[in-house]
């Protein structure tokens, strides 16, 4: 097995874990505590796999309370990312979810057949996303190790938020340790993906 098929299905097996759990009724309740709200930070430079400019928008929808993104096309074919409730989130976790979602466009996932949800390539884009964001927040934000802390807690508060049970957490913050410390640059990392799935 190649050291590229080697990393992805370390990172499948992690992530697994961490979305194939069935949240908690009780974790699925609306937390009706006031929340902080933060200044949304600006979005990254994001081009994908097919060298267009992705453009981020920022939107109030989604679930209540809660910061998310989406990788799409719009309506006219132009490669974006919605940003929603982002002023629910702090700041590490907005970069997070940006270049998450940006990663989604530079590995081609957006044009390519969306798997079933939870399918083992459902989760594999899953993982190969966190892994680009958490590589490029680490070297285009200067991020160490108590930067990569904040992102870690950021991400533990908001999956906590939503349901996640503590196995899932860890597991998913195992893997995105893993590419942190393991990997070189972001740009290595999605160009092995891109051979893998034959788009370069």
């Amino acid at each position: 097995m190649s050291p590229q098929n080697t990393a992805l299905c370390f990172m499948l097996s992690v992530l697994g874990l961490a979305l194939c759990t069935t949240y908690s009724d009780e974790a699925k309740a609306q937390n009706t505590q006031t929340q902080a709200t933060y200044a949304v930070v600006e979005p990254p430079k994001c081009t994908n796999d097919k060298g267009e400019n992705v453009r981020f928008i920022d939107s109030s929808k989604g679930r209540a309370g809660m910061a998310s993104g989406m990788a799409i096309r719009d309506q006219n074919g132009k490669p974006v990312v919605l940003r929603n409730n982002y002023s629910n989130t702090p700041p590490e976790f907005q970069s997070f979810i940006d270049r998450h979602e940006c990663a989604h466009h530079q590995t081609g996932d957006v044009d390519r057949p969306h798997p079933p949800r939870n399918s083992s390539a459902h989760l594999m884009n899953e993982s190969i996303s966190d892994c680009v964001a958490i590589l490029r927040i680490r070297d285009e934000e200067g991020y160490d190790r108590a930067g990569f802390l904040k992102v870690a807690t950021a991400l533990r508060n908001e999956m906590a938020k939503i349901g996640f049970p503590e196995i899932s957490i860890s597991s998913r913050i195992s893997n995105i340790d893993n590419c942190y410390t393991e990997y070189g640059s972001p740009q290595d990392f999605i160009n092995g993906v891109l051979k893998q799935r034959g788009l370069i």
